[in-house]
């Protein structure tokens, strides 16, 4: 069968994969009534077919579709939310209806929102966040948008993946080896690190710069405490009651995000540990809010508004032989929050 067919139809679908059409049906909505077996052979005859792409880009070569899909890990964290700003910003000078997905840093649940949105017919999909280190935890997603870019769909992605898609590159490992090498040459030797989970490929490229820099000073990188924890404030409270319980000598904490820094800043409020003349407090992104907390955090600035506007640009411009990729410098924003450790 020629699946490059514009009038591929459900019917075909159900021939090749053996089944009626209501089983077909069944099986594309996710509805009850069919085996899981039976239902997963469908959807991937269906996505051999390029079913789903087939009818969008139709729609896409009429003019009918104008919206783009966002995922993003955490809506309600702040870097989301200002990479989200970018995108809405260039989809409202498009013309263009952007819907938000919230993955929950869960590869399963990802791969769920990418079917949906393809299933709604969007133009293009911005995947907004880290990658997974294991290539395995997006093999089944790279498939779906493989063949959704082959039957017109848009895709681009923001961190580093393993999606083979036009990209936007923040440089974590430049600024993890910036943000350590500041408290170094504040110095300090007992540096703490909050971490989120070190399977995301942004955790893991700011660990390896910060590693790059403790390393070229000298320190091994496996003595400095790690604790790994949700990517979130909440997150960030936990690791800091933990480090301050195992770690009392601990002069510096190394946040990986900023969410997880204001976390660590709270716990030490509560205990009435001044910041910086007791702890120095660091962490990763510069959202909006990071210069007017007090005290401000020093942390590591990326242009996660521009990040957005350049990911759905890419997304819109006409597809390349090969992924395109841009960098997203970052550089340091020294603030209150770090000084010399105490004496």
């Amino acid at each position: 069968m020629d699946r490059d067919r514009p009038t591929l139809r459900l019917q075909d679908v159900a021939e090749a994969a053996g089944v009626s059409i209501a089983t077909a049906s069944r099986s594309l909505s996710r509805s009850t009534g069919v085996s899981e077996e039976v239902a997963e052979r469908v959807r991937d005859v269906a996505r051999q077919m390029g079913y789903i792409a087939n009818v969008h880009a139709r729609s896409l070569a009429g003019g009918a579709s104008r919206s783009v899909g966002l995922l993003v890990h955490e809506i309600g964290d702040p870097y989301f939310t200002e990479i989200a700003s970018g995108v809405l910003h260039v989809g409202a000078k498009e013309g263009l209806t952007v819907q938000i997905c919230h993955t929950g840093r869960d590869p399963q649940q990802e791969l769920e929102q990418i079917r949906t949105l393809i299933a709604n017919r969007v133009g293009a999909i911005i995947v907004a966040g880290s990658g997974f280190v294991d290539p395995a935890h997006q093999a089944a997603a790279k498939a779906d948008l493989a063949s959704y870019r082959r039957f017109g769909g848009r895709v681009a992605v923001i961190g580093r993946h393993h999606l083979s898609a036009d990209a936007v590159l923040p440089d974590n490992r430049g600024g993890g080896r910036a943000v350590a090498q500041h408290l170094l040459d504040l110095g300090h030797r007992r540096i703490a690190l909050v971490s989120g989970m070190r399977s995301l490929t942004t955790v893991a490229d700011r660990l390896a710069g910060i590693e790059d820099a403790v390393t070229a000073a000298g320190i091994p990188f496996a003595d400095l405490p790690l604790v790994e924890a949700p990517f979130t404030r909440l997150g960030g409270k936990q690791a800091a009651e933990e480090i301050l319980a195992a770690h009392p000598d601990v002069t510096a904490v190394l946040a990986l995000n900023d969410d997880m820094a204001i976390g660590v800043l709270s716990v030490l409020r509560d205990r009435g540990m001044a910041v910086p003349e007791r702890m120095s407090v660091t962490g990763f992104d510069d959202v909006a809010v990071a210069g007017d907390l007090a005290p401000s955090l020093t942390t590591v600035h990326l242009p996660m508004v521009d990040m957005g506007e350049q990911a759905l640009l890419m997304a819109l411009k006409e597809p390349s032989a090969r992924p395109r990729r841009r960098t997203a410098e970052c550089h340091l924003v020294v603030r209150d929050s770090t000084a010399v450790p105490p004496a």
